[in-house]
C-alpha cells in the first residue's frame, strides 16, 4: 500500500498555485464559479497525486489577503509544503505571510517552487532565486531545493515529482495506531446519502460503521455513526491519517455542519473556551501583543475570536514568547502542542501565534508564582513531566487515562503504563467513585482534600465542643465549591482508614477531638448516666433532667452526645436511651430467647425483658434496626445477619 500523506500550497495570489497543481495532477482546484469567473482561488481545493511509493492529497489554499483565513484552514494536516514564487513577480506580501504562518504551523518540510520561469530571463530568474533564499534564511525552508517551473510548457514539472519524492521519503512516518480525529473544512448533501463532511485525517484511522463523537459549535457533543467513506473520489471501507476523507454522517442536520467543527473518537476531546498557550509574536510585526488584545483565533479548521491574557508580562514584543491564555467567543477542540496562529481582529495581519500547552483550562491568575511553576512543566518536552504537571492541573476533578493524551501529548498505548508508574512514585492517587468509576487525582490534591475535611471539622468541633460528631452530609456540603461531592465522601472513607477520621455513613469526627465539658456539665453527665444504669428497660426521659440540668439545660442535648461517645448508654430513638450494660443484656436474653424458635411477639418480649408496652415497642423496633431481629408478620425472629451481638 502506497503511504499517505498531505501536500500543502502556499504563496501570494496569482503566483500560479492552482495552476501548478492542475500541471502536476490534471485537476482544476478552482471549483466555484465565483473563482472560474475571477480567476483568483478563494476557498481550497483538493487533487490527488500518486507518486511513486507515495500517494499525495493535495490541498491547494487561497493566495488573496482577504482569505488566509481559509488558507490556515486548508493548512491543517499537511506533511510538506510548496512554496511558491512567481518568477515573474517575486517575493509579495502574502508571500512572507503564508512563510510566517508555515513556521507558525510548525511545518518541517517542503520545496520552494518558481513558477511561471517561461516568462523571465535566466539573469532575473537567479535573481528572483536569491531573494527567496534570504527571505526563507532561518525557517524550515532554508537549504530547501528551487525548482523552476511552468505550468504552460511543463518545464520543471518531471523534476518537481521527483523532489517531492525524495522529500516524502525524509518525513518520519507517523502511527496510525491512534483516536481517529479530523477537522470539518467543507460539508455538503448528497442525494440519497444525506450529510458529507470532508476534512484531513489528523490522526488514526476510521472504518465504516464507526461511532464517533461530532463536537459543535456551540460545544455540545453528539453522537455519530459513519455510513460509507470515500477517498478522493472512491468509496472506501477504511480511512486514515495523512489521507483526505468524505465521511457520510446520516441523521446530522447539514445545517448544523460549519468550518471548524471535529470529528473525533469518543472520549478524547472536550471542548473549551479557555486556552493555555505558548505565544509567540512574529519578528516582522512593528507592534507588540499586549494584554486583554482581543484576536482572532486560528486552530484546526476554526476561525474564533478571542482576548488575549498574559500570564507573567504586560506585553509580548515582536519575536518574543511568553505564556497566555486565550479567551474564546466560542469552544473549540485542540490536544496538547497543538500549533495555532492568532491574527488582528480586522483579519488585515498575523500577529503570531504558538502551541498549546492546555486544551481544555481554567482561568489562572496572572503572576500567580505556583501556577507559572507548573505550566512551566506542562510545557516541557520531557513526557513525565508533562503527565504529572497535566494530573496537577486536573484538579479535584481528577483524569481518565484518555486525558493524558490531550492534554499531555502521550500515546494512547504508553498511557496505562505511565498511570501505573506515576502510581508506583507516589505522584498520583487512584480513586473509585461510585458506582464504580475509576479517576487519578494527583496526590497534592488528595491531601489538600483530605486537610480541607479535617479543616472544616476543626471549625464544627470549636464551635459547639460539647458535640461529639456532626452529619457526614451536612459537614460536607460546606465544601460544596468542589463541585465533587462523591470524591469527598471517596476521601473521607481514606480518612477513616488511615484514622484521621472517625464515624460512620452518617455522622463524622476527628479522631482527635475530644468533647470539651465543664465541671458542671461533667457532673450532669455523670448523673444522666447513674440514673440510667438505675433505671433499666424503663429509662428516664432526656426531659427530665432539664430542671437539674439549669444553665446547662441548652446543652443537654450533646452531652447526651458525650456520654453516647464515651460509650456509656446507647440510643434507642430520640427519646429513649439505656445504659449500655442493660443494652447488651436485652440482646443477650433476645438471642436467647428466639435462637431456638418459633418467634416472639411484642408482649412475649414484653414480658421476657419485664417492661411496658411504652418502652417494649420502641425497644423492638430499635432491635430490628440494628440488625439483631427481624419482623415476619406479628412476630419478631432473629435475622438472618452477621453476629447476633453486633450492635
Amino acid at each position: 500500500m502506497p503511504r499517505d500523506l498531505i501536500l500543502g500550497t502556499a504563496g501570494h495570489i496569482d503566483h500560479g498555485k492552482t495552476s501548478l497543481v492542475k500541471a502536476l495532477t490534471g485537476v482544476d482546484c478552482d471549483r466555484l464559479p465565483e473563482e472560474k469567473a475571477r480567476g483568483i482561488t478563494i476557498d481550497i481545493g483538493f487533487a490527488s497525486l500518486p507518486l511513486g511509493e507515495f500517494h499525495l492529497g493535495i490541498v491547494d489554499v487561497p493566495g488573496h489577503e482577504r482569505f488566509v483565513k481559509n488558507m490556515l484552514a486548508g493548512a491543517t494536516g499537511i506533511d510538506l509544503v510548496a512554496f511558491i514564487v512567481a518568477a515573474d513577480d517575486s517575493i509579495m506580501p502574502q508571500t512572507r505571510e503564508h512563510l510566517e504562518i508555515l513556521q507558525l504551523l510548525d511545518i518541517q518540510h517542503g520545496v520552494v517552487v518558481l513558477t511561471k520561469a517561461d516568462l523571465v530571463d535566466d539573469v532575473t530568474r537567479e535573481v528572483v532565486e536569491l531573494e527567496i533564499e534570504d527571505l526563507v534564511k532561518g525557517t524550515f525552508l532554508e537549504g530547501a531545493p528551487i525548482i523552476s517551473t511552468s505550468a504552460t510548457t511543463g518545464a520543471g514539472i518531471a523534476e518537481l515529482k521527483v523532489t517531492l519524492e525524495a522529500i516524502c521519503q525524509k518525513i518520519v512516518q507517523r502511527s496510525e495506531a491512534e483516536w481517529f480525529r479530523m477537522a470539518i473544512d467543507r460539508s455538503f448533501i448528497m442525494q440519497g446519502h444525506g450529510t458529507i463532511v470532508t476534512g484531513t485525517v489528523i490522526s488514526g484511522q476510521l472504518s465504516v460503521g464507526d461511532e464517533l463523537t461530532w463536537h459543535k459549535t456551540d460545544g455540545t457533543l453528539e453522537p455519530v455513526r459513519v455510513r460509507s467513506l470515500n477517498h478522493h473520489g472512491e468509496a472506501v471501507t477504511t480511512v486514515h491519517r495523512g489521507q483526505r476523507a468524505a465521511i457520510n454522517l446520516p441523521g446530522v442536520p447539514h445545517e448544523m455542519v460549519a468550518r471548524g467543527q471535529e470529528i473525533a473518537a469518543n472520549g478524547y476531546l472536550e471542548p473549551s473556551k479557555v486556552l493555555t498557550v505558548q505565544l509567540r509574536a512574529l519578528s516582522g510585526q512593528r507592534r507588540a501583543i499586549k494584554h486583554r488584545l482581543p484576536v482572532r483565533l486560528h486552530i484546526g479548521t476554526a476561525e474564533v475570536m478571542a482576548t488575549v491574557s498574559l500570564l507573567d508580562c504586560d506585553r509580548v514584543e515582536p519575536g518574543s514568547s511568553a505564556m497566555a491564555q486565550l479567551f474564546l467567543e466560542s469552544p473549540v477542540t485542540a490536544v496538547w502542542g497543538q500549533p495555532f496562529v492568532v491574527r488582528d481582529s480586522s483579519a488585515e495581519n498575523t500577529l503570531g501565534g504558538g502551541r498549546i500547552v492546555q486544551p481544555n483550562a481554567t482561568k489562572l491568575r496572572r503572576r500567580h508564582l505556583e501556577s507559572m511553576e507548573w505550566i512551566e512543566r506542562l510545557g516541557s518536552d520531557d513526557l513525565d513531566t508533562r503527565a504529572i504537571a497535566s494530573a496537577w492541573f486536573s484538579g479535584f476533578r481528577g483524569f481518565a487515562p484518555n486525558d493524558l493524551v490531550r492534554d499531555a501529548g502521550w500515546k494512547t498505548d504508553a498511557v496505562d503504563s505511565a498511570i501505573q508508574q506515576m502510581m508506583a512514585k507516589g505522584d498520583i492517587v487512584e480513586l473509585v467513585l461510585p458506582p464504580a468509576r475509576k479517576i487519578y487525582v494527583h496526590a497534592d490534591r488528595v491531601q489538600e482534600l483530605g486537610v480541607r475535611i479535617l479543616q472544616c471539622l476543626a471549625t464544627l468541633h470549636e464551635q459547639t465542643p460539647l458535640m461529639t460528631n456532626h452529619d457526614r452530609q451536612k459537614t460536607l456540603a460546606r465544601l460544596d465549591y468542589i463541585g465533587n461531592e462523591p470524591m469527598l465522601q471517596v476521601i473521607v472513607d481514606r480518612l477513616f482508614r488511615t484514622k484521621q477520621l472517625v464515624g460512620d455513613a452518617r455522622r463524622i469526627a476527628r479522631s482527635d477531638f475530644k468533647p470539651k465539658l465543664s465541671a458542671n456539665q461533667r457532673k450532669l453527665k455523670d448523673r444522666i448516666v447513674e440514673e440510667h444504669k438505675k433505671a433499666g428497660l424503663a429509662p428516664p426521659e432526656p426531659a427530665s433532667f432539664v430542671n437539674l440540668a439549669a444553665g446547662n439545660a441548652a446543652a443537654l442535648k450533646d452531652i447526651y452526645e458525650v456520654a453516647i461517645a464515651e460509650g456509656h448508654i446507647v440510643r434507642v430513638n430520640d427519646e429513649i436511651f439505656l445504659d449500655a450494660e442493660v443494652d447488651a443484656e436485652m440482646r443477650r436474653k433476645v438471642v436467647e430467647r428466639l435462637a431456638p424458635g418459633p418467634g416472639a411477639t411484642v408482649a412475649e418480649i414484653r414480658d421476657l425483658l419485664g417492661t411496658t408496652r411504652k418502652y417494649a415497642i420502641p425497644l423492638c423496633e430499635y432491635l430490628d434496626r440494628i440488625g439483631l431481629t427481624a419482623r415476619e408478620g406479628d412476630v419478631r425472629v432473629l435475622a438472618r445477619g452477621p453476629s447476633h451481638n453486633s450492635g
